[in-house]
């Protein structure tokens, strides 16, 4: 899935109030943080994810590795933090309008 700049743009002002739901830290990005991530998915399309310093990869590193194995489009990347969107599969259920 692509995000137009506009749909980014969108995203990320939706992303303001959210807080970090999920912290990555040393391991980086193992089975149990996509677990976990997967599982935050099916009741939210947008989550905040804030990379401890203790972790080694770069943050961008990271939020990519998890953006693919949880098939999430990364919204945005600042500092320490990033931002995955996953819509929901069934479009009825979806909470986020995208703006076209």
């Amino acid at each position: 899935m692509e995000l137009s700049s506009k749909q980014r743009s969108y995203l990320m002002g939706l992303s303001q109030t959210v807080e970090p739901i999920m912290q990555i830290g040393k391991a980086s990005v193992t089975p149990e943080v996509v677990q976990s991530a997967e599982e935050v998915f099916n009741n939210r399309e947008l989550i905040k994810i804030s990379v401890l310093k203790n972790c080694e990869e770069d943050v961008r590193l990271v939020a990519d590795k998890l953006s693919k194995r949880t098939h999430a489009v990364l919204v945005q990347c600042i500092g320490r933090r990033f931002i995955l969107y996953r819509p929901f599969k069934d479009p009825a259920d979806r909470k986020i309008v995208l703006p076209k």
